[in-house]
């Protein structure tokens, strides 16, 4: 029967205890029906009950209430945890503290037998959860929902704040195909998202400052309109101009804007900047640093020109009898490399058995997983960096040969132009003004 006036409701259990002994009360009649653990499997539900605030428990009350409840989310995943611990190489205690975790998401989540969400793991490290782990359990199992929001993503939303929905609209479609790229006409390969990072830097006081002359759409803008907006000179136009040209084309193969205003303006060609060598004496230091790690790498970089990226994609099995595989490149290791190779590999092999990750550089954070180290390893604890040391060995390449630019393509596998970027210093330099030395004389040096 429906009430005619309407129906009072109340939140329950809001009425203050001072005495305690309703709390206590409840606690022992929970502890005296505690049944034994249910064996029913996990059966995920479509629906997310929704919160009207959130009150965020202590942190004593739910590891208490972690450790004495039965976790449904942790007996679906048990049998894929110890699966994906023995395939790579976990220790016990890192299964331990994946498995505390489920219960912790058991003890915290909102809505039982639905997927967790990436922010609610992230959430958990207030009570001791262990993160990076648990997400790629809970991936593997299928519960995961991610819902992480990019750095780039947060970069983009703060710089279309403000402006008018056409223009918001149009930039969305285009950090969206920038970003995820695009498997249907017009196709379009996804971007790096430095890349993109640096478009939105050049372009956003440039769109911006349309938006504030009254324009409410990139449909509007004419290439009179864009020579204005471009700055003079420096790296803000040179920027600004990839960012407005990557804009337009994506605007109109979507057919968004009716020409592009970019179309046959001539590009600004940047700045050329000429490598110089290293100093003899931190090439050789580093060569000879304490951690196995960073003597490797040095010497990889310093006798064989690698870059960043191959460091960090590098294999166990691309280096065979002391030879290095690098794509269709073979190259025969030198012997400073295989000597630094040898006691890496000991050093590995002692602090890391059970890893099963197949790079051959590996830390603490990328021992119990299979993706590669960061790029800023090992070379944050040095003084130096991947790519000064790459253009010493190039040089000394350079003055070796009298500049053979063929020799260098095929040597380090890189491009005519910047071969001939390198071949540059020839002009402005001699091997006796004092700018020679670098990679060569720290081979000389006892390395």
């Amino acid at each position: 029967m429906t009430n005619q006036h309407g129906q009072q409701l109340f939140f329950a259990n809001l009425q203050y205890d001072t005495t305690g002994a309703h709390r206590r009360r409840i606690a022992r009649e929970r502890h005296r029906r505690r049944l034994p653990p249910s064996s029913e499997p996990l059966t995920l539900v479509s629906h997310r009950q929704l919160l009207l605030f959130r009150m965020p428990p202590g942190k004593g009350a739910i590891k208490k209430r972690a450790l004495a409840q039965d976790s449904p989310l942790l007996r679906h995943c048990d049998e894929m945890l110890r699966d994906h611990a023995r395939q790579h190489g976990w220790s016990k205690r890192l299964v331990n503290g994946v498995a505390h975790t489920l219960k912790l998401l058991d003890a915290l989540h909102d809505t039982p037998s639905t997927k967790i969400r990436s922010s609610d793991v992230l959430a958990a490290i207030r009570y001791g959860a262990t993160v990076l782990s648990t997400l790629e359990v809970l991936d593997v199992v299928g519960l995961l929902e991610d819902d992480r929001t990019l750095a780039v993503e947060r970069y983009f939303a703060q710089h279309t704040e403000d402006l008018p929905d056409a223009m918001t609209d149009q930039l969305q479609l285009w950090f969206d195909t920038m970003l995820r790229g695009s498997s249907t006409a017009p196709r379009r390969r996804a971007r790096n998202v430095e890349t993109i990072h640096i478009h939105i830097a050049g372009m956003s006081p440039i769109w911006r400052a349309w938006a504030e002359q009254g324009h409410e759409s990139f449909a509007e803008i004419t290439a009179e309109d864009v020579i204005r907006a471009l700055p003079a000179r420096g790296s803000n136009r040179i920027f600004a101009e990839l960012g407005l040209r990557s804009l337009f084309t994506v605007l109109k193969a979507h057919r968004r804007v009716f020409t592009n205003p970019l179309r046959g303006m001539k590009a600004t060609r940047p700045n050329v900047t000429v490598p110089l060598p290293l100093d003899t004496q931190k090439i050789r230091d580093a060569l000879n640093s304490p951690d196995p790690a960073c003597a490797l790498a040095v010497a990889l970089v310093a006798f064989h020109a690698l870059n960043g990226r191959e460091l960090q994609e590098l294999a166990l099995t691309d280096i065979v009898d002391g030879r290095l595989r690098l794509g269709p490149r073979v190259i025969p290791l030198a012997a400073p490399v295989k000597t630094r190779l040898a006691a890496y590999l000991d050093h590995r092999a002692r602090k890391w058995p059970q890893t099963n990750n197949p790079h051959l550089f590996v830390s603490n954070k990328t021992q119990a997983r299979t993706k590669p180290v960061s790029k800023q390893f090992p070379w944050r604890m040095l003084n130096i960096t991947a790519q000064s040391l790459r253009d010493d060995r190039i040089l000394q390449e350079i003055y070796a040969t009298g500049g053979d630019v063929r020799r260098l393509c095929d040597f380090f596998g890189i491009g005519i132009d910047s071969a001939l970027r390198y071949r540059s210093i020839l002009d402005q330099t001699k091997p006796d003004d004092g700018l020679v030395g670098g990679t060569q004389d720290a081979e000389e040096g006892g390395v």
